[in-house]
C-alpha cells in the first residue's frame, strides 16, 4: 500500500510514465477493478462495495506502478515542504469545490429528482460505532484512495494513453469526472452523478495544477468534506 514519500513541491527528478499502450493497459486493470469489484458487491451489500473495490483497485495499482519502476510518490503523494501552504491549498480546493458543484446543482435539478444518499448512511445517525466505521472508511476509501486512484492514477494513466501534454490532460480530467460522477450514480441518482462530478471536475483541475507534485491538498479537503457530512448525519442535523 502507499506511503507518503519525503518531500517535496519539486516533480521527481527522472521519472517517466508508461509508454501508450501500458497507460492504457494499465488504466483499464484498475477501472476493470473498481467496476467489477463494486458490481459483484452490490446484490449483497450496498454500503462497503464502493470501498472494497477501492482496495482492491489500490492493490491492483501499487503492484502496477511498481512494476513499471514507480510509485505513489511519482503521481503526487509525498510529504510536503511546507505545512501552511498545504493547508492554504485545501482551503481553496474546498471553495472551489463549494462553487463548482453549487453551479452544477440548478442543472441537476432541472433534469433528475434529487435522492440523497437513498438512505446509504441513515444507521450511522445517532450510532457511535457506525460513525468511526465511517470515519475509517472516510480517510481511506473516501479521501485517501479515491483521490489516489480517480484523480492520480486515472488521470495520469489516461492522458498517457492519449499521448500527453494539454489537451489529452483535459480529456483525462473530463473523462475522470464523469467516471467519478458515475461511480456514485447507484445511490446518489444522477443528480448526485452530475454534482459529484462537477466535484471530481474541480479536484481534477486541481490535481493538474499542483496535485502531481502534491496530491496532500486533494486528499484532506475530500476527508474533511466526508466527515463533516457524516458528523452533521451522526448528530441528526440536516445538510
Amino acid at each position: 500500500m502507499p506511503h507518503i514519500s519525503d518531500s517535496a513541491d519539486a516533480p521527481v527528478e527522472g521519472a517517466r510514465g508508461p509508454g501508450r499502450l501500458t497507460a492504457l493497459r494499465d488504466l483499464f486493470l484498475v477501472v476493470a477493478t473498481l467496476v467489477l469489484v463494486k458490481q459483484s458487491l452490490l446484490p449483497i451489500t450496498q454500503l462497503y462495495a464502493g470501498p472494497a473495490s477501492t482496495f482492491s483497485a489500490m492493490i491492483v495499482a501499487t503492484v502496477l506502478l511498481r512494476r513499471r519502476g514507480m510509485g505513489w510518490r511519482d503521481m503526487g503523494l509525498r510529504w510536503p515542504e511546507s505545512w501552511p501552504k498545504t493547508l492554504g491549498l485545501t482551503l481553496l480546493t474546498m471553495a472551489f469545490f463549494v462553487v463548482l458543484t453549487q453551479l452544477m446543482v440548478p442543472l441537476a435539478d432541472y433534469f433528475f429528482e434529487d435522492v440523497g444518499t437513498s438512505d446509504r448512511f441513515s444507521h450511522v445517525e445517532g450510532n457511535l460505532v457506525a460513525y468511526v466505521v465511517i470515519m475509517l472508511l472516510v480517510w481511506t476509501h473516501g479521501s485517501f484512495f479515491e483521490e489516489l486512484l480517480f484523480r492520480a492514477f486515472i488521470i495520469n494513466h489516461t492522458s498517457g494513453a492519449l499521448g500527453g501534454g494539454l489537451r489529452a490532460d483535459i480529456a483525462a480530467l473530463l473523462l475522470s469526472s464523469a467516471f467519478f460522477g458515475y461511480r456514485h450514480a447507484y445511490y446518489q441518482g444522477w443528480h448526485g452523478a452530475l454534482v459529484t462530478g462537477a466535484g471530481g471536475f474541480a479536484f481534477g483541475v486541481f490535481y493538474l495544477w499542483f496535485g502531481r507534485r502534491n496530491i496532500l491538498p486533494l486528499i484532506l479537503a475530500h476527508g474533511v468534506f466526508n466527515t463533516l457530512g457524516q458528523t452533521f448525519r451522526f448528530l441528526g442535523i440536516e445538510e
